[in-house]
């Protein structure tokens, strides 16, 4: 997109996944921010009609805030190709292969990525005994923002009871203990790399909640770790094949140095809040939160 003609902007947030309520917030800050650098900005929470919706409005550009399932899986990026609308953030395939977990870790390890054992299981599996010796960590294998995760500790002395909203087949990940690490991806560089301190796990509270989790960015780091870090991130950039921004999480247990460092999972549309990690990246880099989004606008288009 040219900048000397500011596109008008539908913003997608909302929608009917389990991150609703985090893609609202994202949607509402974007549309801000985008509003500050002078664009024309329609908000559009996501519903059954949002083909109809997008074409009243006849925008140039989608920003899609959406997160979870349906907004962040290539279902709406294949409406978007549909309609050839150019939007924001990753195209069908890379969606799609992103939000599932074990798919990402198979993409991974073909490029040569380090990461977590970890295989699929039914949720009655998972609850009769233990499917693998704890610890291990047992999550939806396509949600994101640490819906649904459980952490079997390793005294535990049964299997977990899942809730019955969690999906029929889980994901069953090894715990890998140390240190909670995440670095962002923008076009082809890596940006930064945040470390994550939280009282105990980082779920969906210790993400979204204001007090929930401190960050520290740049995170304090060997400078090797920094380095794997960036470099890992932009490589499972590139072999899941995204675009626009996506942010890569990692755990590294540092008494084992190099060897300790796993990739969790990538964000094809990380979380754009105020307590969320890709904006301070931006900063990191020198950009405002208004340039970052006016970034992924000018970036956007179809085929991606």
């Amino acid at each position: 997109m040219s900048s000397r003609t500011l596109p008008k902007v539908a913003v997608l947030k909302g929608g009917p996944s389990a991150e609703r309520e985090v893609s609202l917030v994202s949607g509402r800050e974007c549309a801000a921010a985008l509003r500050g650098e002078g664009y024309e900005v329609i908000e559009l929470d996501a519903g059954p009609d949002v083909v109809e919706r997008l074409k009243e409005i006849a925008p140039d550009v989608v920003f899609n805030a959406l997160h979870g399932r349906w907004g962040e899986d290539g279902c709406i990026q294949g409406l978007l190709e549909w309609l050839r609308l150019p939007y924001t953030h990753s195209g069908v395939l890379a969606s799609s292969l992103a939000i599932d977990k074990e798919k990402t870790k198979a993409a991974y390890r073909a490029a040569g990525l380090p990461v977590a054992e970890s295989f699929l299981a039914t949720k009655a599996e998972v609850m009769a005994a233990h499917v693998m010796p704890p610890p291990y960590v047992v999550k939806p294998y396509n949600e994101g923002s640490s819906v649904g995760v459980y952490l079997v500790h390793e005294e535990a002395n049964g299997p977990p009871v899942l809730d019955e909203k969690m999906p029929e087949r889980v994901m069953v990940e090894q715990f890998v203990p140390g240190r909670e690490l995440t670095a962002t991806v923008m076009g082809g560089r890596a940006l930064g790399v945040t470390e994550i301190l939280t009282d105990g796990w980082y779920d969906y509270d210790a993400k979204y909640k204001e007090g929930g989790s401190r960050h520290i960015c740049p995170a304090e780091l060997p400078q090797e770790i920094n380095d794997a870090c960036m470099d890992y991130a932009l490589r499972a950039h590139e072999a899941i094949g995204c675009r626009g921004v996506s942010r890569t999480d990692f755990r590294w247990d540092d008494t084992q140095g190099l060897a300790g460092l796993r990739l969790l999972e990538t964000n094809t549309q990380p979380g754009m809040t105020p307590t969320s990690l890709s904006p301070e990246h931006g900063q990191l880099a020198g950009m405002s939160f208004g340039q970052f989004c006016a970034w992924m606008v000018e970036d956007a288009s179809c085929d991606r």
